[in-house]
This record gives structure tokens, C-alpha cells and sequence, in this order.
């Protein structure tokens, strides 16, 4: 008899029928209708108020205009890269910490786990900005938006990367003992990088959190994005149109990255289906 594996998305949502389907097609067209008459009613509101004069968009038509852009962009990526990296090399040891048979590190792990997911991005960031100074430590703007989104981003990262270890069944770690594997390298060698094929796809979802919050770096006058999206909004006095093209931009970025997650996912769902 063979078993399907079946995820947490297949037994939440199970495949509609007809008339779930039919219902599904009426409440779409209803939101896209509404959606658009929405759309409408801002684009009227925008001309009527000479949002759309050409003096708010012609400077888009410069090549300049897209070079200085992609520079805040590519700061963008830089941070959030940065941020991730340190994220997860900080949320691997507060992991190990975590699942540890040592009561005072776990206790103390758990702890740190949990003020960083409780604390918000910005007030790290102004601890960085504000505080850190103070102690005579000097740090480039890159770093002062990096760390504390990596901070702010570790302590969930470590629980992601405990539920993945937790995913692999225990039969793999009772067959590396019994070959003679010391506990150290089962983990490393057995469990852990199955763990992170399980976890692949959330891993990426948190980047995407961590890229949206790199925008708080204009805090610390950082060169990204938003900082250059502010440089052109006091050049050209356009708010609405740099703020709108900005924020297509993040859409795009974090709309590929959730791309990349449902993609990996999908792959890794085909070798099980196979084996089943």
C-alpha cells in the first residue's frame, strides 16, 4: 500500500468542488471589479488634485534618474544580504542553544529568542544609532542598519531552523549511532542538512521580511532605496510619484523572492511524491 505524503496545506485546504469553484469565480470578479473601480476612483482623484502633471514624472523618463535608483537598490540588497547572512549564523547558535540539554543555556537561549522577536526592528536600530556611540564605537552606516535587522530577524530564524530539526524523523539519528557517529557529527552530517531542506522555503519568506526592513535605513543616513527615494522626492517635490514607483519596486523584489520559496518548495515536493 503505498503512503502519500500529505503537507499542512493539503490538510488545511482541501481541493474545491464545483460549485466552491463556481463561487470562487463569482467573489473574484466581484473583488477585480471593485479593485478596479478603486484604481479609477484614485487616478481621477490624482488629476483632479495635479498629481499627474508631467512635472511629477518626466524626470522618470532620465536615464539618471533610474541609475541613482538602482544605486539605492543595490544598497538594498547589500543590507538585506548582509542582515540574512548574520541572521542565520546567529539564529544557527541560538538553535543549538535552544534544543541544548543544558538547562541555564537553553533558559538562556529561549530568553534571547524571545526579546528579539518581542522587540521592534527600530528601536535596535536606534540603539545602534544613538547608544552605541556614546561607548566611543564608531560604525559605518552599513553596519548600524545590518546588525540590528540581523538582531531582529536571528530569533526567528532560530525557531525556524528548530522546527526543520525537529522534522527529521528520529530513526535518522538512531541509524548514524548505531553506525558508530558520535553525536556532534550526527547532527551536522545527518540531521541538520535535512533540516534545512525542510525549512528552505520559510527561510526565504523571513528574507523578504528583512529586505522591507531595511527601508529603516534612512535612520542612519544609509544610501539605500528609500534614502534616494528621499533625495529625488526634495529635488523634485514629488512625493506620490517617487513613493509609487518605490513601492513597485518592493513589490517586485519581495513578489520574486516569495517565487523563489514556492518554487523550492515545489521541487522538494516532487522527490517525496516519487518516493511515495
Amino acid at each position: 500500500m503505498s503512503s502519500v505524503r500529505i503537507s499542512a496545506r493539503d490538510m488545511l485546504y482541501e481541493e474545491p468542488g464545483p460549485k466552491a469553484k463556481r463561487r470562487i469565480r463569482i467573489v473574484t470578479g466581484i473583488s477585480l471589479a471593485a479593485l478596479a473601480a478603486l484604481a479609477a476612483a484614485v487616478i481621477h482623484r490624482f488629476y483632479i488634485t495635479g498629481q499627474l502633471d508631467p512635472r511629477y514624472w518626466s524626470f522618470f523618463a532620465r536615464g539618471t534618474t533610474w541609475t541613482f535608483l538602482g544605486k539605492g537598490l543595490l544598497g538594498t540588497m547589500e543590507a538585506a544580504l548582509m542582515a540574512g547572512v548574520l541572521a542565520f549564523a546567529a539564529g544557527f547558535f541560538l538553535m543549538l542553544g535552544r534544543i541544548s540539554s543544558i538547562r541555564l543555556l537553553r533558559g538562556l537561549c529561549i530568553a534571547l529568542i524571545e526579546f528579539t522577536r518581542g522587540v521592534p526592528t527600530l528601536l535596535f536600530i536606534y540603539f545602534f544609532f544613538l547608544v552605541i556611540p556614546q561607548f566611543g564605537i564608531q560604525m559605518d552606516a552599513f553596519w548600524k542598519i545590518s546588525i540590528p535587522v540581523a538582531i531582529s530577524a536571528c530569533g526567528v530564524v532560530a525557531e525556524v531552523l528548530r522546527s526543520g530539526v525537529n522534522a527529521v524523523p528520529k530513526g535518522q539519528t538512531e541509524a548514524a549511532l548505531s553506525l558508530g557517529m558520535r553525536g556532534r557529527s550526527v547532527f551536522l552530517k545527518v540531521v541538520f542538512p535535512q533540516a534545512i531542506r525542510f525549512v528552505i522555503p520559510a527561510l526565504i519568506a523571513e528574507l523578504v521580511i528583512v529586505v522591507k526592513d531595511t527601508t529603516f535605513a534612512y535612520v542612519v543616513n544609509f544610501p539605500d532605496l528609500m534614502q534616494n527615494a528621499k533625495v529625488l522626492i526634495s529635488n523634485y517635490d514629488a512625493l506620490l510619484s517617487v513613493y509609487l514607483v518605490v513601492a513597485v519596486i518592493y513589490i517586485v523584489i519581495n513578489y520574486l523572492l516569495n517565487r523563489l520559496s514556492d518554487r523550492i518548495a515545489a521541487k522538494q515536493k516532487k522527490p517525496a511524491e516519487r518516493r511515495a
